[in-house]
């Protein structure tokens, strides 16, 4: 009797190395906390910025490597820099340098750009699966209002690129219910002074003007610790705002594409 062979079926994408993630990272102290999480929890960390092509990214970066290289750990993989270009969709948008960013009073709801976590996740899916890497971390907050920043996008997306790539890949957004005054409380020891969030920075300097610079000095406030920030003017340097920058913030909220929804959604 012949019996009928199974066909196996072929395997696109790597086995999955257990003990390792993808951290998403910026040069922000929301990247920082997250990787210094991660690596404490003993796990493998493989960081990852996608460039966009937005007018920050090169001072991020700068203060990115500076951040991994005083984090000195032998389980912290080389930082690995991917393109997904947004300057062709966004066009003259206050993120590519078509305007001024948003100033300092602006609320968080009015900063939004469109699609980011979608081409963010969807290049970074593919970056692990062809590594092997099982999940994503990324470092979303809550109270984050727009809609690709929610729990169930998070899972849709993780659904979908796990079907598209054959891999099992999980997207993990573990800070999603902290504030960034708690985010800073959990990173205590970490060289925070080191982090970029600034819209707008001019030589390794915090503009102190942009609602980035506004977002980490009240958040270094609220945590009740000390804000080791270099700020080059404005409220955020303890002096006022400049006379345009109320202008500046008002013509920045007109020009900014909102698509997020009126109402706030909590991240929980």
């Amino acid at each position: 009797m012949i019996r009928a062979r199974h066909r196996r079926s072929r395997r696109w994408s790597r086995r999955p190395r257990a003990g390792s993630v993808c951290a998403l990272v910026s040069g922000g102290l929301d990247s920082a906390v997250l990787v210094g999480d991660l690596l404490r929890r003993g796990l493998d960390v493989q960081p990852l910025y996608v460039r966009a092509g937005l007018v920050w990214e090169k001072e991020e970066i700068a203060a990115l490597r500076r951040l991994l290289r005083a984090l000195r750990s032998r389980r912290l993989r080389p930082l690995a820099v991917i393109d997904v270009p947004m300057t062709d969709v966004y066009g003259r948008h206050w993120s590519t340098g078509g305007g001024p960013p948003p100033g300092f009073f602006t609320p968080d709801e009015r900063v939004y750009l469109p699609g980011r976590n979608i081409a963010l996740l969807s290049k970074a899916a593919t970056f692990c699966a062809l590594r092997g890497i099982p999940s994503i971390a990324i470092g979303i907050l809550e109270g984050n209002p727009f809609p690709d920043a929610t729990p169930e996008f998070f899972r849709a997306l993780a659904k979908g690129v796990s079907l598209g790539l054959d891999a099992s890949l999980r997207i993990r957004a573990p800070f999603r219910a902290l504030s960034k005054a708690d985010v800073i409380r959990r990173g205590r020891g970490l060289p925070l002074d080191l982090t970029l969030s600034c819209a707008r920075p001019e030589r390794g300097r915090h503009c102190g003007l942009c609602s980035k610079c506004r977002e980490r000095a009240h958040a270094f406030r609220d945590a009740g610790a000390p804000d080791p920030t270099r700020y080059a003017a404005g409220p955020a340097a303890g002096g006022p705002a400049p006379a345009g920058a109320l202008r500046a913030s008002a013509a920045a909220r007109a020009r900014t594409t909102r698509v997020a929804p009126a109402k706030a959604t909590r991240v929980r």
